[in-house]
């Protein structure tokens, strides 16, 4: 879910996007004081840097920061420098195949700033960032062959340069409070603190896909607006609001719809409307659809599906709730004794035209296939029976966790449910057909067992 890689064939060139400010706050404020206008903009300034120094002074004195603990198995998520300018590759194992095309082969995932992921303690209590945080880094290998069919190989990484990167960045130390894991009171000052000091929550990672629409790069996570990158220089341009008709989160994987090229996406909220939908011209340059799903809460739906005709969605027992982090629980919850379905609805549709299929409680982020065959629409993912985030429970050692979690398959039994409590959050090949006729829903997995592999496939609805 961390990470994630995109190779592609484009022509693209620097460009230098242009500078606006919303200042419409400022100007209401401004024509209500009875000062002049150079002793208005001072005073406000004033203020607000006084506030700012206060609080960060606050911050100083009551948050430590110190460093999560990395074990050497998990040596790929410790950071490494980043280099700006490319270099050239000289030394290559293998040959590459002739008839490979020329281009650029790009990857994104988490490199954390100062060392790595940080925690606080303070007299709140401990907060973390989860695993799979920490400030994007594109990796980008360019290939490309002379006129004697010598192969150049340059590579070249840079970290995704959001505004809250610079504003870390110009600081030269962890600024952020982790706002994810750990104790609730913990939790709920670092979001009002973090807002404080720096109007937002939380750090804008884009650090899960890198993805291309209409010839252009973004880089996502689901916490925030996909950034626009130069192919070339891998900097940062600006954030891709669709013209401003897009005000939520990406899902860290959007789908280009079959036949028309569109840009299918779907952005979720701690806060109504919990979901909304959106269909987005495949120039890049107008947002054509978009629906609030209506849900009841928000569900952490790490993906969305397209078929020809449909767009599909998971909505499952892995909850962001404000609610119960404000009354001791924790901001993310998997309940694997609750429930599960998936959502069909026609590319333009609304949210009344759903069409629900109850299917077996799972958690699956990540999915491998969609497609329409006769009255079914066929779903083929990477299915586990526990989420991969842990959840902050107090005192639980996540490493232990994710070591005791990740074992091998080791049951010779014949069902995907009959195994053990270490093999729950290993995901499994799985396959969901659902009939738009008849409103059926059908499952069938692919289990690992004495060295073959066989079919299990059970009716879920009536």
């Amino acid at each position: 879910m961390a990470a994630s890689f995109v190779a592609f064939q484009v022509h693209c060139s620097a460009q230098k996007p242009p500078i606006s400010l919303n200042s419409g706050h400022f100007k209401t404020f401004l024509s209500s004081t009875i000062f002049k206008l150079p002793l208005r903009i001072n005073v406000l300034k004033a203020i607000k840097k006084t506030s700012v120094k206060l609080v960060d002074a606050f911050v100083d004195s009551v948050f430590e920061f110190i460093d999560q603990p990395l074990l050497p198995s998990q040596s790929n998520f410790a950071p490494i420098d980043e280099l700006k300018e490319a270099v050239l590759v000289t030394s290559i194992d293998g040959e590459i195949p002739d008839g490979f095309p020329e281009g650029v082969y790009l990857r994104i995932g988490p490199n954390p700033l100062f060392g790595g992921l940080k925690s606080t303690k303070s007299v709140f209590g401990r907060s973390s960032h989860m695993w799979v945080e920490g400030e994007g880094m594109v990796h980008a290998l360019y290939l490309g062959k002379g006129v004697e069919g010598n192969w150049t190989v340059c590579y070249n990484n840079r970290h995704v340069e959001t505004e809250t990167f610079k504003l870390e960045k110009q600081r030269n130390k962890p600024s952020f409070l982790p706002a994810a894991e750990g104790d609730s009171p913990a939790i709920v000052c670092a979001y009002l603190l973090n807002m404080l000091r720096f109007g937002q929550v939380n750090k804008y990672l884009s650090n899960t896909n890198v993805i291309e629409h209409s010839g252009k790069l973004y880089t996502i996570a689901e916490n925030h607006l996909p950034q626009e990158i130069d192919i070339l220089t891998l900097k940062a341009l600006d954030m891709w609001d669709v013209n401003g008709a897009w005000n939520l989160p990406f899902t860290s994987h959007p789908k280009k719809a079959p036949g028309t090229g569109e840009l299918v996406t779907f952005g979720i909220s701690a806060t109504k409307p919990y979901a909304e939908l959106g269909v987005i011209s495949a120039d890049g340059k107008e947002l054509v659809h978009r629906v609030d799903l209506k849900l009841n809460r928000c569900p952490l739906s790490h993906e969305i599906l397209v078929t020809q005709r449909y767009n599909v969605f998971l909505d499952y027992a892995l909850t962001v709730d404000l609610g119960r982090l404000l009354l001791g629980g924790s901001l993310i919850k998997y309940d694997k004794e609750g429930y599960a379905r998936m959502g069909v609805m026609h590319r333009y549709g609304d949210a009344d035209s759903i069409q629900w299929f109850e299917v077996k409680p799972n958690c699956t982020f990540h999915f491998i296939n969609s497609f329409e065959d006769g009255d079914e629409v066929v779903i083929r993912g990477c299915r586990a029976l526990e989420s991969v985030i842990p959840g902050p429970d107090q005192g639980m050692n996540k490493f232990e966790w994710f070591s005791r979690k990740f074992r091998p398959i080791e049951s010779t039994e014949g069902s995907l449910d009959a195994m053990s409590e270490d093999q729950l959050v290993f995901p499994r090949p799985y396959e969901w057909r659902l009939n738009m006729r008849t409103g059926h829903a059908w499952q069938r997995g692919i289990p690992y067992v004495q060295g073959k592999h066989f079919l299990h496939r059970s009716r879920l609805c009536p």
